[in-house]
């Protein structure tokens, strides 16, 4: 027995380290499985994150692109001019003059003028300047005025200028300009010698000048891109009757005879107005002939007396020849 205990035992050691390792390696291997697919999971969800972040990234780099070109502000001026006919003018101007105040308080009125072509028919120009921001209100209104009320759109022009780029520059030289003149400043403050002194106040004048001028253009292009210009002509339609008379060519007696009274008449009243033009002019006309003929009648009777002596002096008497003697033949018979 001793000597079996002896034999067993180190092949039932053996038996039992190899069963404590096949049990150990099953285990190991049954985690192991889970834990690759885990980590297989976790690798593709970081790849489906990291490609999802890529995504969201470029596409908020493009909305950051798009957002920003968006929000770049376009400086414009507009200009519209618009062209209507209508049966009263005058009625019409101050009707769009009241919508436009009711529509853009802002607004203004640029001038106004009225010119007459006949009875109670005017020519009237209207000239406002509307914000930009309700300037499509304008522009739709106008332009669909005719349909909503009787007339004819004669013209409709709309002229757009971008001044982007010189409002920009403008803006932008002006900064540079102030944050020269801020240093110019600084230095001018700390400055001991007298050149160094005047160098950078001829500098700082200088930059103040250009400060100015370019402030004056940039309100004025703020006051074209904030304020557009309207014009507006108003002309009024004309009623002509439906019917026109056809002009008969042909000769008439009739006609003849009323043409030929008529210029006879026409010609009686220039002789008339003549008449009525001289006798008002008289006052004037009288005096000046009498004048005229005084002064002709004391010529002629200067130059009498001038050269009446002078011709009975040098005046000599002919001679008269002496009648030849008759001589008397008498006949001998």
């Amino acid at each position: 027995m001793p000597h079996r205990w002896s034999i067993l035992r180190p092949l039932l050691y053996w038996l039992g380290c190899l069963a404590i390792l096949t049990t150990i390696l099953a285990a190991c291997g049954g985690s192991a499985t889970p834990t690759s697919n885990a980590t297989g999971h976790t690798a593709a969800f970081n790849v489906q994150n990291q490609t999802a972040s890529n995504t969201q990234g470029g596409q908020s780099t493009n909305t950051q692109k798009d957002s920003s070109t968006l929000s770049t502000p376009q400086y414009l001026i507009r200009t519209l001019k618009v062209d209507l006919s209508v049966k009263d003018t005058r009625a019409a101007a101050s009707g769009l003059q009241t919508w436009i105040a009711n529509d853009d308080p802002l607004s203004s009125s640029a001038g106004t003028s009225y010119q007459q072509i006949g009875d109670n028919l005017y020519i009237v120009s209207l000239t406002f300047s509307v914000q930009a921001q309700r300037y499509s209100d304008v522009y739709n209104y106008l332009r669909d005025y005719t349909t909503r009320n009787a007339g004819h759109l004669n013209g409709f022009d709309e002229t757009v200028q971008n001044v982007t780029g010189t409002y920009v520059d403008t803006d932008s030289r002006i900064q540079n300009l102030k944050a020269e003149q801020a240093r110019l400043q600084d230095l001018l403050s700390h400055a001991q010698a007298l050149n160094d002194i005047i160098t950078i106040e001829q500098r700082l004048t200088d930059v103040e000048g250009q400060i100015e001028t370019l402030e004056t253009q940039l309100n004025t292009l703020k006051s074209q891109v904030t304020y557009y210009t309207v014009t507006i002509t108003l002309q009024p339609i004309r009623s002509f009757s439906p019917s026109q008379p056809v002009p008969n060519t042909g000769w008439s007696l009739g006609q003849t005879i009323h043409d030929a009274f008529f210029a006879s008449v026409t010609v009686g009243e220039g002789l008339l107005n003549f008449l009525i033009w001289l006798l008002a002019f008289a006052i004037y006309i009288v005096p000046a002939v009498i004048l005229l003929w005084l002064l002709w009648k004391w010529y002629q009777r200067s130059q009498e007396s001038i050269y009446a002596p002078s011709s009975v002096a040098t005046a000599r008497p002919k001679s008269t020849p002496l009648p030849e003697p008759e001589t008397h033949q008498t006949e001998v018979k």
